[in-house]
């Protein structure tokens, strides 16, 4: 009974039940207001200092759980700020620009001509601008003018140099003009409209409809490229999926306010990652059977329902969890409680995890090796973190913010401790979910596609790009690369030569 200052005998069993029911209630509603609060105008970052006071609370709570529970204290270390400004990267061209003074100066009063005795140079970087230009391609014509081609049938009369394959024929738009605009959307975040203008500034005309049927027909020309990636994906031991929202125009069925979904697989064998992106109108699990038919290994994600219900029917396949979203919820009860002691307490239990699996990343040991090393230092604490779990499920609010951390936690215990069981696994699945950003910041810009072929489209391109960062590849470069050399490819093998790892070495 927390009610202060009152005679409990003096209130029946059942009014004392609903005092108490109504003290639960208040303290939920304050965990929400705080954390509202916090997620208004606190900081985004994750990072939880147990000694800082909660924001919007005035109480104080004393020693923090990391102090009672013996953990060292973290010292952060001083560095020394390094004066004047960065040099410019000695790669880049020089053009030297000389400012001397006039001959006449250059003569003494005694009547020798000075020496030059030395020199004080500066750098600047100069910009510039945009330009394109033509190319002309002329291919002469040749006829015989004395039998008009009567004497070698075999041949036409009229002889001209083939027309080079092209991947948008009878178009004006070259490769080198295809990958900048693509990767200006799907890298730089620029919109179509905002490029058409960006060329009209240098007396371009483009349209962004134009843009579009371009994407539209290199996403078609492609799909050999695509079919392969897919294939590569479900070819190494871990897919990490997450999905994010996106709005798509003109679905069939459905309001144009609708919210659709772009799904996210990386994965593949270690040196060849593959990103994969794709649209569905939907988050149903039937979407992720069709991504992952045919998989067997693991498959690390969040905790949504969906993925637990997709592979009921697909064999082979272990679900991993994330530790990063069991952490989330206990940073949230942390900084919204006014008690965030216990919340600290788990906190910490991951934060050691997160310690062993960074420092026996550093020391690049063999894939046996570090596996027994990480189960060695890392299933002690998973065991006594299930022993807390376990404890406080028992004496804390199940509709709290701490409740719901422990209660997700123990939910996904069988998920989230599977990450020790193979070397390419991780305690979390951020990995996957960095690549989901690039997508949301060029959403922030684009807003919405303007049909579900743009959509589609557009994971194709945002699959080609992510592919080849993943691989330490200039995505502008693989792109030109690609969209030039694309037009020649025939068979399987040719396309092949094509996909990021293989091209810079047909």
């Amino acid at each position: 009974m927390q009610t202060t200052g009152i005679d409990a005998s003096t209130f029946s069993p059942q009014a004392l039940n609903y005092i108490t029911h109504l003290e639960n209630e208040i303290e939920i509603l304050k965990e929400q207001i705080n954390l509202l609060l916090m997620k208004r105008f606190g900081r985004s970052s994750e990072h939880y200092d147990p000694n800082q006071t909660l924001l919007f609370t005035a109480e104080e709570e004393g020693e923090s759980a990391h102090t009672k529970a013996g953990h060292e204290k973290q010292v952060v270390k001083s560095y020394v700020r390094n004066g004047g400004r960065k040099a410019i990267d000695p790669k880049i061209e020089r053009r030297e620009k000389v400012i001397d003074i006039a001959e006449e100066e250059k003569q003494c009063a005694c009547g020798h001509t000075m020496d030059r005795i030395g020199e004080e140079t500066n750098e600047k970087l100069i910009y510039v601008p945009e330009s394109v230009y033509v190319e002309k391609t002329i291919r002469p014509k040749y006829a015989c003018r004395h039998c008009e081609g009567t004497e070698d049938e075999g041949k036409p009369a009229v002889r001209i140099a083939p027309v080079p394959p092209a991947i948008i024929p009878r178009s004006i738009a070259s490769p080198s003009l295809l990958s900048h605009i693509m990767i200006q959307k799907y890298q730089d975040h620029l919109p179509f409209h905002r490029q058409e203008k960006q060329f009209e500034r240098i007396g371009v005309e483009i349209s962004r409809q134009d843009m579009s049927n371009w994407q539209h027909y290199l996403y078609q020309f492609l799909l050999p490229v695509f079919i392969l990636l897919k294939g590569i994906l479900k070819s190494g031991p871990v897919i990490r999926m997450d999905e994010t929202t996106a709005q798509v125009m003109g679905e069939a069925g459905r309001a144009d306010n609708t919210t659709s979904y772009i799904w996210l697989a990386r994965g593949g064998p270690p040196d060849k990652t593959v990103v994969i992106y794709e649209y569905h109108p939907t988050r149903e699990a039937k979407h992720i059977k069709a991504i992952l038919e045919g998989y067997r290994g693991y498959l690390q994600t969040d905790g949504y329902e969906g993925y637990a219900s997709a592979l009921k029917t697909l064999p082979g396949i272990i679900h991993v969890g994330c530790f990063a979203h069991s952490r989330r919820k206990f940073f949230e009860a942390a900084k919204a409680t006014k008690k965030p002691q216990s919340a600290e307490v788990g906190l910490s239990y991951i934060k050691k995890l997160y310690d062993i699996e960074r420092e026996l990343r550093k020391q690049n040991l063999e894939g046996n090796t570090f596996q027994e090393e990480r189960i060695k230092l890392a299933v002690p604490v998973l065991s006594e973190f299930r022993v807390w779990l376990n404890k406080r499920a028992n004496e804390v609010l199940p509709s709290g913010l701490l409740g719901k951390a422990v209660s997700y936690t123990l939910k996904e215990w069988e998920k989230l401790v599977r990450y020790v069981d193979h070397p390419y696994l991780t305690p979390d699945n951020n990995i996957c979910e960095n690549s989901v950003r690039p997508y949301v910041l060029g959403r922030k810009n684009y807003l919405f596609h303007q049909s579900p072929e743009g959509a589609e489209s557009s994971c194709g391109m945002y699959t080609l790009i992510e592919t080849a960062k993943q691989n330490g590849i200039e995505p502008l470069k693989y792109l030109d690369e690609l969209f030039a050399k694309a037009p020649y490819a025939t068979t399987t093998e040719d396309w092949e030569k094509l996909l990021p790892w293989n091209i810079f070495n047909s």
